[in-house]
């Protein structure tokens, strides 16, 4: 794919979502790093069902710490993969209480230390929080970068790097968030809704199909 298809690609996207985030529902920055560590191989829906119970009782380190294991448990439980999550959680509410002053850190290197975050968490939180360049390619942006053409790699962390070389400057702040709601909604995994993609006439993928 060359660089004016991903420039009209983008274009698209933006004009149509000038604004893109994510689903999550947080107030601050240290609600986006737990709702993004619950949110692994969970839906968005499903953690922000369960944390609109937790932020309304605890939404500080201090608070969810005081909750405990057991306590954390028992607001998350819908969750897949409560268990564990419940003890990462409270490890990194301990860590960020005693090394980061009850702040969540502003630099990879500190979040990815944190229990339960790692690369794509850690971009998540750069980018959605702290609005810095960073690219958290999940399953959808991975099947949409290859899918297109727009970035095509064997792994996430080649389609990463390629997105953030590829993709022009001016869309790369929120390029993360129109990619993953393109693949949420429109280039879902089995049957790709090409009849109603916005860019379907650019996508270089080979076997469109008619679904709106």
């Amino acid at each position: 794919m060359n660089r004016a298809k991903r420039t009209e690609m983008f274009s698209r996207w933006r004009q149509a979502n000038p604004h893109p985030t994510t689903e999550l529902k947080y107030a601050n920055s240290f609600e986006l790093l737990i709702s993004v560590i619950l949110s692994a191989q969970a839906t968005d829906v499903s953690v922000n069902k369960a944390t609109e119970k937790l932020y309304a009782v605890a939404n500080t380190p201090e608070k969810i710490y005081a909750l405990g294991v057991a306590g954390l448990k028992h607001y998350i439980k819908t969750i897949g993969l409560f268990n564990t999550k419940a003890e990462n959680v409270i490890k990194t509410c301990h860590i960020l209480i005693e090394k980061h002053n009850s702040t969540v850190p502003q630099t990879r290197e500190e979040l990815e230390a944190l229990p339960g975050v790692g690369r794509k968490t850690a971009n998540v939180i750069l980018n959605t929080a702290f609005r810095q360049i960073a690219m958290a390619v999940d399953t959808h942006i991975f099947r949409v970068s290859n899918r297109t053409g727009i970035a095509p790699g064997k792994d996430v962390l080649e389609v990463e790097r390629r997105l953030l070389r590829l993709v022009p400057e001016e869309f790369l702040l929120d390029a993360h968030h129109w990619l993953i709601l393109h693949g949420r909604y429109v280039c879902l995994a089995r049957k790709p809704h090409c009849g109603a993609c916005p860019v379907k006439d650019l996508c270089e993928f080979k076997k469109k199909t008619d679904i709106q």
